[in-house]
């Protein structure tokens, strides 16, 4: 099965100069969690998600108005296109830890957004059950993520391993933004 099959087409974008409160609109008109960030000629340069938007908001202090989305976007993005197959697209979800993945055209324009999401609704048939393996696959991937990212955000708050908290003050600095890498051609080796 290709990427195309289960993407979701309807992508909307914004650029790098719109407000933060621009793109939560974006995100709460169509009911997504992310917006794909392109330059003045439409190609992708970043992404933005919900979790940035809030995460600025907490930490920052500032009306949504007030920051751009450069500010807080990931420069760095894995993309597909439409013609990989869902395998591949997998792959880079569980190497990247990530559970969406822009789709772009031969000059680096998204014209689709694939999501753990999108392939859930799709399954069917015969396959159902290998399907089933390689969504579990890639979430429990995602999931190591968030449990480093958790582990590494109680270690700095002086947390002691079992939960329990050594300080009950709140950081003010967010953390390092996470960078993603771009990979618009992926190999076929992924192994």
């Amino acid at each position: 099965m290709k990427v195309a099959d289960l993407m979701t087409r309807d992508v909307h974008t914004c650029t790098i100069h719109d407000s933060l409160n621009g793109a939560a609109r974006i995100m709460w008109d169509h009911d997504c969690g992310c917006a794909p960030v392109v330059d003045a000629h439409g190609k992708l340069v970043g992404i933005v998600t919900d979790r940035d938007i809030s995460m600025a908001a907490y930490t920052q202090g500032v009306p949504l108005d007030a920051i751009r989305v450069e500010r807080v976007m990931s420069a760095r993005v894995i993309s597909c296109g439409r013609g990989d197959e869902l395998e591949t697209a997998h792959q880079l979800m569980r190497t990247h830890e990530i559970h969406r993945i822009p789709v772009v055209d031969t000059r680096g324009r998204p014209i689709g957004i694939l999501s753990l999401s999108d392939v859930i609704n799709h399954w069917h048939g015969d396959r159902a059950a290998e399907q089933a393996v390689e969504i579990a696959a890639t979430f429990s991937a995602i999931r190591r993520r968030r449990e480093r990212t958790a582990a590494a955000h109680a270690a700095s708050n002086g947390d002691t391993p079992n939960g329990d908290a050594g300080s009950s003050q709140v950081s003010a600095k967010p953390p390092s933004k996470r960078k993603r890498t771009r990979a618009s051609k992926p190999s076929a080796d992924l192994s």
